[in-house]
């Protein structure tokens, strides 16, 4: 096991327009293609989108859907899903492309990261694009229109200087656990739909006698040894209050009943295959100030 007291770990929450080669960095962070299951952009929630883990520390990299000028209530609500987010990791990346000019969804970005006492790091990217001279340039432009902590330059296709930011945000980092095993470079991203179809189910069928303080812990898939068509979804509802449970539970187990009937139709979509799926119900209190506890949560499959 590592030294508890030395090893550091954390959530990076990268954001940028698009084009500005977040997932060239990711793949090359990560070292393979990571997949993305759905078109459809995923609206409230976080998406961990890589996992990396080095000798002395495990960094989590998170997109922040969503930070865009608000067109409408939800663009609204998703910012402030957004700014939320922002406080709750230990670190923003902002990324840019050396090639583009500062546009509009730049400033708004800055404008919402200035309100954060997160660290915030400028990360240049496509350096590999420009002359040397011009990098100067790019970074007083943006210097001037905010504070950042670090500021670094990098080509995330050729590589250059990766390794210097990956160090840099290690010495950010503060001391905690590893929240994945080792092995696993990136949270499923069916993990991340079902539970959300999950959860969008209870949200649905309680109407408004459950407020959004819920979340879906998906505690296993895994395919049928007899079934080859067959796949078993183990998942836990976790609420803050025994009413909610019972709310969510319903006369009998009818609500959830119903809630896992919806899902099931809809995961089985999703999967292309039969689902059996098996729904649990837990109460635990505050469960979303302890955003590392949930971390750990979703993950404990050694009980198995």
């Amino acid at each position: 096991m590592h030294d508890n007291h030395r090893f550091k770990s954390g959530f990076i929450s990268i954001i940028g327009r698009p084009n500005v080669g977040k997932s060239t960095f990711l793949n090359r962070v990560i070292g393979q293609k990571i997949a993305i299951m759905s078109d459809k952009p995923q609206t409230t929630r976080n998406k961990i989108q890589g996992v990396l883990t080095r000798e002395k520390s495990q960094m989590v990299f998170i997109d922040t859907p969503g930070i865009h000028k608000p067109k409408h209530k939800l663009g609204e609500f998703m910012v402030k899903v957004s700014k939320n987010t922002l406080r709750e990791v230990d670190l923003i990346m902002f990324m840019v492309n050396a090639e583009e000019k500062i546009g509009k969804g730049d400033e708004f970005i800055m404008e919402l990261l200035s309100e954060t006492n997160t660290p915030v790091f400028l990360v240049i990217n496509k350096i590999d694009k420009i002359h040397p001279d011009e990098l100067l340039e790019i970074i007083d432009a943006y210097r001037e229109k905010m504070d950042f902590a670090e500021i670094i330059p990098i080509s995330a296709l050729e590589g250059n200087n990766v390794e210097r930011l990956l160090e840099t945000i290690e010495n950010y980092l503060p001391e905690g656990p590893q929240y994945y095993p080792s092995d696993q470079v990136t949270d499923h991203p069916e993990r991340f739909i079902i539970s959300e179809l999950i959860r969008e189910k209870v949200l649905h069928l309680t109407r408004e006698e459950i407020p959004h303080s819920v979340a879906v812990i998906i505690d296993k898939i895994r395919r049928d040894e007899k079934n080859e068509n067959l796949i078993h979804v183990n998942a836990t509802i976790m609420v803050e209050r025994d009413s909610q449970k019972g709310i969510i539970i319903g006369k009998g187990g009818s609500l959830l009943k119903e809630v896992g009937t919806q899902a099931r139709k809809d995961i089985e979509m999703l999967l292309g295959s039969k689902v059996y799926l098996e729904l649990w119900v837990k109460v635990q209190k505050d469960w979303r100030n302890k955003i590392t506890y949930l971390r750990d949560f979703g993950y404990r499959e050694d009980e198995y």
